[in-house]
């Protein structure tokens, strides 16, 4: 097959994949300056929420996980133009959604008791509890926002979510100003009140989003609710059986990022300094290729309902493409930068040293944590999920994390061999995963011309 082939599509994706991009850009900058005004109170306050947060990710990780189930399930049904399956799908979805926020607001009040057990100074923790139990609270309207959010994707509609995504950081950012500091007729609540601007935005992105999609014209069939089609169990089921193991696939993935801030910890400040700069740096162009992931979900699931099979591995393969292209493209950048970009983070010349090594290895598992997550989208467009959840399993806790532990010690290659490891893990991941998705593709495409023949 030609290379046109591929590249024709590429206008497409990226006209899918934008919006999710810059909604998850979105996410990030409000993180920065979070992180900036609260920095303003001085190093207690920081840390605390950096803490807090740690606890929030892992549970926030799985909640999406889990609301992904209902993209390929919506796309499927547009591509069969089921309508009714479709809105079964949604109205299922919310309620799933919503009681999975519930559930993650109730974890994390009861596993707030653990702050106390990581070896922080005491101050941070008490700082960190009162917010943590504000932000917990948040995951209700956020989940329930998912489940929005993940059927527009399905219906290929990404920039409503993009848009309450973007106005719910502004609302942030002025609720924190005006609380953390105490400005105007506001009371100064610091810590809790940049806890309680979390809490304020996520409620207007949710009330944004149902106010913008109900409205619209080509989502009013959607918004029909009728109480026969409400409580349907094999629909709890399907969702389920799609939901769970994309959660576990996000928790272990979330969980060996995590696990190098703890290694780079052993190996001192400077270490895990360079560490955290690097990830950061890393993190800002994984958004492009989640971006590209959600399309290759969209994409897929849309040609599964059509029943193309050719046109899916075709339009598969051209977002593979792209992801990869736009991946060199980063890693070049990080490989040319790499004495340059952590300065922007900090004018120590141990920890700047420290991370331009990083990011050299950052620029080449750039090209395989790209790849990973897309095709992880194709595969759950498929809905196929289990085994790539073993994969995933395999790739980043039997192959990546031991390389990381042993060869992250000091006395071997420290920072550079806990990097190596997410290397190795995030590669296996990738090759694996994509020779699940190249036996399934094209054993669609036997099947269908043998029943053709037949």
């Amino acid at each position: 097959m030609q290379l046109t082939a591929y590249t024709k599509e590429f206008n497409r994706n990226l006209q899918i994949a934008f919006p999710v991009m810059m909604g998850q850009l979105g996410h990030v900058l409000v993180g920065l300056v979070d992180n900036l005004m609260i920095g303003q109170l001085g190093a207690a306050p920081l840390a605390a929420v950096s803490l807090g947060n740690s606890m929030v990710f892992i549970a926030l990780s799985m909640g999406i996980g889990f609301s992904f189930a209902i993209t390929p399930l919506i796309a499927e049904a547009d591509g069969a133009g089921d309508i009714k399956a479709g809105r079964s799908y949604f109205h299922h979805g919310i309620i799933l959604c919503t009681i999975n926020g519930i559930l993650l607001f109730l974890a994390l009040l009861v596993a707030k008791p653990v702050l106390n057990y990581l070896d922080q100074p005491p101050e941070v923790v008490a700082l960190a509890i009162p917010y943590l139990e504000i932000v917990a609270f948040s995951m209700i309207p956020l989940m329930i926002f998912q489940a929005f959010k993940q059927f527009a994707d399905g219906l290929s509609q990404t920039k409503y979510a993009m848009y309450a995504t973007l106005l719910a950081n502004v609302v942030n950012v002025v609720f924190n100003y005006l609380l953390i500091y105490g400005i105007w007729l506001f009371p100064r609540l610091e810590l809790e009140g940049a806890a309680i601007g979390t809490l304020i935005s996520r409620f207007f992105m949710l009330w944004f989003v149902w106010e913008i999609l109900h409205r619209k014209k080509k989502f009013i069939d959607y918004f029909k609710w009728k109480r026969s089609e409400l409580i349907q169990t094999d629909i709890f089921k399907r969702l389920l059986q799609l939901g769970f193991p994309t959660a576990l696939q996000m928790l272990f993935e979330v969980g060996i990022f995590t696990a190098t801030v703890f290694l780079a910890g052993l190996l001192g400040t400077n270490p895990q300094a360079a560490n955290q700069i690097a990830l950061n740096l890393a993190s800002m162009t994984f958004m492009i290729a989640v971006g590209l992931g959600v399309t290759a979900t969209i994409r897929v699931g849309n040609q599964k309902g059509l029943k193309h099979y050719k046109e899916l591995r075709r339009i598969a393969l051209s977002i593979f493409l792209l992801v990869f292209l736009i991946e060199a493209v980063f890693a070049i950048g990080f490989i040319l930068m790499k004495d340059w970009l952590p300065t922007f983070y900090i004018d120590d010349v141990e920890v700047i040293l420290l991370a331009a090594q990083l990011l050299v290895v950052a620029a080449l598992f750039q090209l395989s944590d790209g790849l990973q997550v897309v095709i992880l989208g194709a595969l759950r467009g498929l809905q196929d999920v289990k085994v790539p959840t073993l994969i995933c399993f395999i790739s980043y806790w039997i192959i990546g994390f031991p390389i990381s532990w042993y060869f992250g010690k000091a006395e071997h290659l420290g920072s550079m061999g806990i990097w190596l490891g997410l290397l190795a893990g995030l590669s296996a991941s990738a090759l694996m995963l994509y020779l699940r998705f190249n036996i399934l593709s094209k054993g669609l495409i036997v099947r269908k011309t043998k029943l053709k023949l037949s």
